[in-house]
């Protein structure tokens, strides 16, 4: 089966490359054709138009930067005209509702469409570990999930399209907040003078304890955010995301809107590309950003 991969960003490109290193033929496009030159060295087939790509492949991967990007990749009418007989793979963050409507655009074309979005970051897609989630029927599941387990060895099965782009929204909100709430005890310990060290092990012996905090303490004690595994303007995207789906379900979104005013501080202090670490900055010198 040839695929076709559309989206090789920070995600994309080390997804794209684990499907050439399987010896599975791939053609990729990019509205970025620099970011394509490691697919292309790597045996890839390059194509400067997606529905060159489309046109060429059985398969066709989603993982661009949101809803607009899929429309203007994949549903302008030189590109949906092309879509009858193919499987589309929305494998990016957006809302339930976007999800549902790209399906309903993708089966009015005559092709297949499911959802499976996916918990990691950059580290995770390279060694296969990402948590890939599947919003679908079951037959589409099981039709795709060779494919899928290359990116991550045991994709599961959510409910239908919409279900998995929401849990996706969940869970990203979680990176957030944890993150946040993780760096303000940080900061907080280091004002007080206690030993991080000592905050550490009693955190790592109690329930309290997220791996993701010791991921991301030594770049926050270092102050070290380039190279990002998740850059602040991504995490504050999808924040976005899930802040317009709850509202509409009446939550009290009073926390996550604090998030949401850490992580813009942030990307204010630092560049939007850093990780998204870089909210300690952000809390840990906010009365001098602050003027207070």
């Amino acid at each position: 089966m040839k695929v076709a991969f559309l989206g090789t960003g920070l995600m994309g490109l080390p997804m794209a490359q684990r499907l050439l290193a399987a010896n599975i033929e791939l053609v990729a496009y990019n509205r970025t054709p620099e970011k394509l030159a490691p697919l292309q060295a790597a045996g890839a087939e390059i194509v400067t138009q997606p529905r060159q790509a489309i046109r060429s492949a059985e398969c066709i991967i989603l993982m661009l930067s949101n809803a607009a990007a899929i429309y203007h990749v994949l549903l302008t009418d030189t590109s949906w005209h092309t879509l009858s007989g193919r499987s589309i793979i929305q494998m990016g963050t957006i809302t339930p509702i976007e999800s549902q409507e790209i399906r309903d655009a993708v089966v009015a074309a005559g092709g297949q469409y499911i959802e499976a979005p996916v918990l990691g970051s950059i580290p995770e897609a390279e060694t296969g570990k990402l948590i890939v989630m599947v919003g679908g029927d079951s037959k589409q599941y099981q039709r795709h999930l060779p494919l899928l387990q290359h990116f991550g060895s045991e994709p599961l099965l959510i409910g239908p399209v919409g279900s998995a782009s929401a849990l996706t929204l969940a869970l990203n909100q979680l990176i957030a907040s944890l993150t946040t709430s993780f760096a303000l005890s940080l900061a907080f310990i280091q004002l007080q003078g206690i030993d991080i060290g000592l905050f550490m092990q009693v955190l790592r012996d109690s329930k309290l304890y997220a791996p993701t905090f010791d991921q991301n303490l030594q770049r926050m004690l270092d102050g070290n955010y380039a190279n990002a595994n998740l850059p602040t303007k991504q995490l504050i995207k999808v924040t976005d995301l899930f802040i317009s789906e709850a509202k509409a379900l009446g939550l009290n979104l009073n926390s996550i809107e604090g998030v949401r005013q850490i992580l813009q501080s942030a990307m204010q202090m630092s560049l939007p590309e850093n990780d998204y670490s870089s909210v300690f900055p952000a809390i840990r010198e906010w009365g001098e950003s602050s003027g207070e």
